[in-house]
């Protein structure tokens, strides 16, 4: 009888045998996406939302205030609109993902693949979505805040540091006065915001809220997000750079900021979202196609303000003051 030595199996082969955890796939990209959760939102039907405006001036309170002293005559008059108001149309925002049936029907254990396919694709256009609602050229937040409402960095700070300070933020504060709702900041102009009250001694306070804990300045919380970019970047690589900070009232009632969302969609899967099945074609791939639409209306000029130019790499020494 002959024998045969058999060699071990190699770690490498066994490791293609062993049952293992296994998670789904992970995209490291995306963020909480607080902007969404904050920001109050109004499902349209036509896809068109008008923002009819009254004219300012010599409206009938106008006439009574100025006339109280010249007797009990009762006003005359009426409240103008604006003739040519501003409407805002949706965005859309889509991407077609396409999975092989094949790869669907083998591989989908234990997840399902076309499933996570579509997930991440949602995933990322929401991100977009995010992105768009700041930095949008027609309706985007940074490009529709009023030339009033806008302050500039070096000309508040008394020692004329660019850092976001106390006193910038006070300042955007009397611009959204009636009953502002969030700060929105790029998470390293908020270390940069907290760096200054700590050298101040005034260290911010915190809040729970969507599931977040939040840095509150008068009682207003610092809402994170990488969409207001520093210097044209999510991820600035260098220690210095320029952003913008955000002052922001959200909600119709209160004549703020209202994000705009399509309702009633075919295939409505989330909020302004559609998922459309296009079929499979000769080659086995099945085809989606993914649809937003969104935009974002500024119901009146002081329900946003803008403090630009923000230096979010200044540093100090604590210990040698």
């Amino acid at each position: 009888m002959s024998t045969t030595e058999l060699n071990a199996l190699p770690k490498e082969q066994a490791y293609q045998l062993a049952d293992i955890n296994k998670t789904p796939p992970q995209f490291g990209s995306l963020t909480p996406r607080w902007l969404t959760k904050f920001l109050e939102f109004k499902a349209l039907e036509s896809g068109i939302y008008r923002v009819n405006k009254v004219v300012e001036g010599d409206t009938p309170l106008d006439v009574l205030c100025s006339s109280e002293k010249k007797g009990p005559e009762i006003p005359e008059g009426f409240v103008e609109y604006q003739q040519k108001p501003r409407e805002y149309i949706l965005n859309n925002i889509s991407t077609i993902v396409n999975v092989d049936t094949a790869v669907a029907d083998v591989f989908s254990s234990p997840y399902d693949q076309t499933k996570e396919q579509l997930h991440l694709a949602i995933e990322s256009l929401r991100e977009r979505q995010e992105s768009q609602i700041i930095n949008n050229d027609d309706y985007g937040l940074l490009k529709n805040v009023a030339d009033g409402q806008r302050i500039s960095s070096a000309d508040i700070n008394a020692n004329k540091t660019l850092a976001p300070t106390p006193d910038t933020l006070d300042e955007l504060i009397s611009k959204v006065w009636k009953e502002p709702s969030f700060f929105l900041a790029h998470p390293r102009a908020i270390a940069a915001f907290q760096r200054e009250c700590t050298r101040r001694g005034v260290p911010p306070s915190t809040i729970n809220t969507f599931g977040g804990t939040f840095i509150l300045w008068r009682g207003i919380p610092l809402i994170p997000t990488d969409k207001l970019l520093v210097d044209g970047q999510k991820k600035p690589k260098g220690k210095t750079g320029k952003t913008n900070i955000l002052l922001v009232r959200t909600g119709e009632s209160k004549r703020g900021v209202v994000g705009l969302y399509q309702s009633g969609l075919q295939n409505e899967s989330g909020r302004g979202l559609s998922v459309r099945f296009r079929g499979v074609d000769n080659k086995g791939l099945a085809s989606y196609l993914l649809s937003i639409y969104c935009s974002t209306a500024i119901l009146a000029d002081d329900a946003v303000a803008v403090l630009e130019d923000v230096e979010v790499g200044e540093y100090y020494d604590y210990a040698n003051r």
